[in-house]
């Protein structure tokens, strides 16, 4: 069998080595960059990936290795993400992955064919089809601007675009949007800014990386085996021990349980707000010029203002009419990886996990490989748990764009580890 993969980064990555290691080689990988990494391939030009210069991970190098590959021991608990290009580097490397991945070249164009199989229109001019297609193209490529963009007259970027403080010095700065990106903008801006803003819409549970000195994911692992219920009183417990009330740091108060929405993972913030440097806002009610209008009835004016607003679900190589998942409330795929009307094609990496994203991509690689070389396979009625299994994982966050490919991460890992018959 035939098979390609958009996308060398991560999830791409993963996927060539669980199908050789299956003993599937009859493999392509388009890369439309010259490297292997994705999303982690920083470059102080804004571009594919997303990256700025001090971005660290949020998920520990304890829970963020490839089962067979461990992170070198001299690593810390929060990776540069120079360190984690290594890592990928180093893992394709090991498994002689490159081998399978053609850089520089861009899938224009993926049109379904006979017989399920696919049409891939390349960017060097040629063609090739295949009887099997993956897409691990990421989901942090395409901003969302907000509506009120070309209302400011001051400058504006995207969280996307956003590199390094370069360029702040001596300028006031609000920064919209609370998540692990915006929370990244606030605190960098914060270090050379006349004055930082934050500018928050909802409430948002924001965390330390370390809570009773360990890393916050592999201390919320340890209490897995507890019913979520308590889970989420425990989580609130010692959230105040660390760093009492929001609303000790002019934040909102979650009126939600911790499992319902995406954290943000950031020690930093707290410090900044505490010290005068960042300044929490509410949400925008209007611009005009460079004034900022807030809910509260407050203004401000600001010389640059940074969206962190978050991205758009995007297949530009799909025709308009085949997927286009742009503005859905959730996405109707079984496992998050089976499309119900399109059987030979399979996403990789297109969830948001509450937890690190590329080991549970190895996992979703897996069950992958074990599908098409036999030792595995759907349930009869896989087409219509797609559909259930999307409304499922809506009603377990709270609506918002952010949350349309959101999972949790080990009931999500129950699911797949279970789907493979392997027992969690």
């Amino acid at each position: 069998m035939h098979i390609a993969i958009i996308g060398a980064g991560c999830s791409g990555l993963t996927a060539i080595k669980q199908l050789v290691q299956a003993g599937l080689h009859d493999i392509v990988c388009y890369e439309q960059s010259d490297r292997i990494g994705g999303n982690w391939v920083y470059s102080a030009t804004p571009g594919y990936s997303s990256i700025s210069k001090t971005t660290h991970t949020i998920s520990s190098k304890s829970l963020s290795q490839f089962s067979d590959f461990p992170m070198p021991d001299d690593y810390p608990d929060y990776p540069s993400h120079q360190q984690i290009l290594a890592y990928f580097q180093a893992y394709a490397r090991h498994f002689q992955l490159e081998k399978y991945v053609r850089f520089n070249v861009a899938v224009l164009r993926a049109e379904k064919i006979a017989n399920e199989r696919w049409r891939l229109t390349l960017s060097d001019n040629s063609q090739a089809e295949f009887d099997y297609l993956i897409v691990a193209n990421g989901h942090l490529s395409v901003p969302r601007h907000p509506d009120w963009k070309d209302r400011f007259s001051g400058q504006y970027l995207h969280a996307h675009a956003f590199k390094t403080n370069q360029g702040l010095e001596n300028k006031s700065v609000l920064v919209v949007g609370a998540g692990n990106s915006g929370c990244d903008c606030a605190v960098e801006a914060s270090r050379v800014a006349v004055r930082a803003d934050l500018s928050l819409r909802t409430p948002q549970y924001i965390v330390p990386k370390l809570i009773m000195g360990k890393p916050t994911d592999t201390f919320a692992a340890t209490m897995q085996w507890l019913p979520q219920r308590i889970r989420n009183r425990l989580q609130k417990i010692s959230l105040r021990i660390q760093i009492g009330r929001y609303r000790d740091y002019r934040l909102p108060e979650p009126d939600f349980s911790p499992a319902q929405a995406h954290p943000t993972i950031n020690s930093e913030i707290f410090d900044k707000i505490r010290h005068g440097k960042i300044h929490p806002r509410t949400g925008i009610q209007d611009i005009s010029g460079q004034t900022v209008v807030f809910t509260d009835g407050s203004s401000a004016s600001y010389d640059v203002i940074i969206a962190a607003t978050g991205y758009k679900i995007s297949f530009p190589f799909f025709p308009a009419d085949f997927i286009d998942w742009q503005d859905a409330v959730h996405v109707p795929l079984y496992l998050r990886i089976f499309h119900s009307d399109h059987p030979s094609l399979f996403f990789i990496g297109l969830i948001q996990p509450q937890g690190c994203i590329w080991t549970l991509t190895e996992v979703q690689s897996r069950l992958i490989a074990q599908l098409l070389t036999g030792k595995t396979r759907l349930p009869a009625d896989w087409r219509e748990q797609a559909i259930a299994e999307g409304a499922y994982w809506t009603r377990q966050f709270i609506a918002r764009p952010r949350h349309s490919l959101e999972v949790q991460y080990y009931p999500y890992l129950q699911q797949l580890l279970k789907a493979m018959q392997l027992k969690f």
